[in-house]
């Protein structure tokens, strides 16, 4: 008896020591992995508020402290018509956040897709003039920031304004508006919300020419005394571009100027580039054709290494900064819910996020963790 009991002992100390091992080995919750360098967060849609997707939404509320509105917020969804405002997906989103006790970001104030073609032209189909469509954008911005005062933490005032050589995109807000349109808009969202965060938000201003834009434009804002208080670099990267350092020195930069800055929509494109664009224009567009979607079966392991190793080097870089980065955002929650599905080419299996199509977490994960492990 003495004996079965002292095996038994030995086995419960020896599983002990085993279960205790096991559970050192198990990843902590990327919020709670780099709650000494940034916020960490996801692009949600409305079916992981809603209920639909519980998979991803039980991802967003254990690895996130701070969540985006995906599409909900969006001139299209949520003002479709000039009399009419939709507020259910957003007030989801929102109460999904409080619950959680997340950092809310609404997205996007005024950006020149996904905006109504209502908002620029009259009963007859011409361009509005100016003051008709300052007073558009000055209600819905009152409207919808309005609503969210005190709960939706940061806005993303105005989206994607500039070229790629840094001056100011042609949209219909410069056309009808001039330049000033942009000032109005920060101007607008401080009225309806004076304590939130309001933020510049644009894709690929790593490179030179677009990043001396939009610091131009930052300065111009700040010598008219609006207030901006942050900068968002998209974060849709490639395998191969940008590089740690041109990150690095982007960074540096716009924190120069006072602002905070964010990694607001990262994910990385495995897939060939039909277009050579560096980006995320929505009007650059490609056919769909076998070579442009070649792992419609799953990714290749070498694949999966080699975007680990990307997250990696991207992870090294934004923690090099973190003293100037406040928060890094993924473009959604898995991969099977990406846009880089649709985009360029419609209909394409992309690879671009840390979990999978089943809500696991891939290689990726565990290396963007271990960033953190060799730098304690």
């Amino acid at each position: 008896m003495k004996s079965i009991t002292l095996l038994s002992v030995q086995l419960v100390m020896f599983l002990g020591v085993t279960i205790s091992h096991a559970q050192e080995d198990v990843p902590p919750p990327l919020k709670e992995a780099f709650m000494n360098y940034f916020l960490i967060g996801g692009a949600l849609n409305d079916d992981v508020v809603s209920g639909n997707d519980t998979q991803a939404a039980g991802i967003a509320a254990k690895h996130f402290n701070t969540i985006t509105a995906e599409n909900v917020m969006k001139w299209l969804l949520i003002h479709p018509e000039a009399d009419r405002y939709d507020f259910d997906a957003a007030d989801r989103l929102v109460k999904f956040g409080e619950e959680r006790k997340q950092f809310i970001v609404g997205h996007t104030l005024i950006w020149h897709n996904q905006t109504p073609r209502w908002v620029f032209e009259d009963e007859t189909g011409k361009p509005v003039d100016r003051e008709t469509l300052l007073a558009r954008m000055r209600d819905h911005i009152h409207t919808v920031v309005g609503r969210y005062k005190g709960r939706v933490h940061g806005w993303d005032v105005v989206n994607e304004a500039l070229e790629e050589d840094g001056s100011l995109r042609q949209t219909p807000w410069m056309k009808i508006i001039g330049e000033d349109y942009l000032a109005k808009a920060f101007q607008f969202a401080q009225e309806a919300d004076p304590e939130a965060e309001l933020y510049y938000n644009d894709f690929s201003i790593e490179n030179e020419p677009k990043r001396n834009g939009a610091l131009a434009l930052i300065r111009k804002l700040q010598s008219q005394n609006i207030r901006i208080t942050g900068v968002g670099l998209q974060g849709h990267y490639q395998m191969d571009w940008p590089s740690p350092g041109l990150i690095q020195t982007t960074i540096d930069e716009f924190a120069a100027l006072g602002m905070k800055v964010m990694v607001t929509e990262l994910d990385v494109d495995v897939l060939p580039n039909p277009t050579g664009h560096q980006g995320a224009d929505l009007s650059v567009r490609a056919e769909l054709r076998k070579e442009i979607n070649p792992y419609t079966e799953g990714l290749p392991d070498s694949l999966q290494q080699q975007l680990a190793r990307r997250y990696a080097e991207l992870f090294r870089a934004f923690i090099g900064k973190s003293g100037k980065l406040s928060r890094v955002t993924f473009w959604g929650v898995d991969d099977g819910t990406s846009w880089l599905n649709n985009w360029p080419a419609p209909g394409r299996t992309n690879y671009p996020l840390l979990f999978d199509r089943t809500h696991r977490p891939k290689p990726a994960f565990f290396e963007v963790i271990r960033t953190i492990q060799r730098n304690p």
